[in-house]
């Protein structure tokens, strides 16, 4: 199935952001960054792909930074 991963400038960023997916009833998962990706802090947050836009949405209402997203296989 494929899925996405949201980069972060930050660990703090990326812990923040697993919370208030995981409170909003979302399925996440803090991952390393796969290598083909860059990041600032190494890890980044799993989530399916179908969900992308509400979560989105969800990240940036809390507030929380978010360097990028992409889609993986």
């Amino acid at each position: 199935m494929p899925y996405a991963v949201i980069l972060f400038s930050s660990t703090h960023h990326a812990i923040r952001a697993e919370k208030k997916a995981k409170e909003n009833g979302f399925s996440v998962k803090l991952i390393p960054v796969p290598r083909h990706l860059s990041s600032d802090c190494g890890v980044c947050l799993r989530f399916s792909c179908e969900k992308r836009e509400t979560l989105e949405c969800l990240l940036q209402k809390e507030g929380v930074k978010m360097e990028g997203v992409h889609l993986l296989e």
